[in-house]
Formats: C-alpha cells, sequence, structure tokens
C-alpha cells in the first residue's frame, strides 16, 4: 500500500458534526495521533459516580482508531468497521480525556487496530480499543 500526505487531522475532525459536539482535539505525538476529550456535563452518563457515557468512551476510542488509519496511510475515504470490541476497564471521571491508537496489521483491504483511552496516567487506561476496518 502506497501511502498518501497525511491528512491535518484537525480538519477532519471539524467536518465530523459528532466530534465537533464532544469537543474532541487531535494532535500529533511520537509519530500517532493523539486525540484531547474536555470534560464537559454532557458527557456525563452516570450522574451518581458521575461517570462518562459509554457511548462517549466508545466514540473517542473508534475515532481515535480510524483517524490513525487515515494519517498513516493517506486513505482518501473513510475506512468501514468490520468489528470492533471495546473492554471497558474503569469509570471515566468528570475530567479530560485522551485516546491514542496503533494500527496491529495493515492489508490491502482489511487494517487492524488497537487503541486506548487514559485520563491523568496513560499507565492506567480506562477502556480498550480492537477493531477492523474495511478500506474502500
Amino acid at each position: 500500500m502506497t501511502a498518501k500526505a497525511a491528512p491535518d487531522v484537525d480538519a477532519l475532525l471539524a467536518r465530523v458534526p459528532y466530534c465537533v459536539f464532544l469537543g474532541m482535539r487531535a494532535r500529533i505525538e511520537s509519530g500517532a495521533v493523539v486525540l484531547d476529550l474536555p470534560f464537559d456535563d454532557k458527557l456525563i452518563g452516570n450522574p451518581i459516580l458521575p461517570a462518562l457515557h459509554g457511548g462517549v468512551t466508545g466514540s473517542l476510542l473508534e475515532t481515535a482508531a480510524l483517524v490513525q488509519v487515515l494519517f498513516e496511510t493517506g486513505a482518501q475515504k473513510m475506512p468501514k468497521p468490520v468489528d470492533i470490541t471495546i473492554d471497558y476497564l474503569r469509570a471515566g471521571k468528570p475530567m479530560l480525556s485522551h485516546a491514542r491508537a496503533e494500527l496491529v496489521r495493515v492489508g490491502r483491504r482489511v487494517i487492524s487496530a488497537r487503541a486506548e483511552m487514559w485520563q491523568d496516567d496513560a499507565a492506567k487506561p480506562v477502556a480498550g480499543f480492537r477493531g477492523h476496518f474495511l478500506l474502500g
């Protein structure tokens, strides 16, 4: 697979209304895209704890994987999820969250990726992600 020019990840996020709604931001760190998700009250799923909504956690992880695929491959079309698995390891606190993905295997048509979400300590992930994407 021939790599094309890496996309502007912030511009990519700005074109996805859900990413804008959540307030996701992107930065490049050590050759990987890191997504930052600032805390907002609208992200709470369990107000008693309080804890981030599981859908927000899953969205952050899937988006991190998709953006990493686009960043590394330069694909012009959005990859299609084939399957994803999210492991919820602990409750997400009402604070800044981060996610980073890596491509495990890049085939001609299918890419495997994994991602982690953490908050104040990258060694203590809040959730993990494994998924496969079909290149169009």
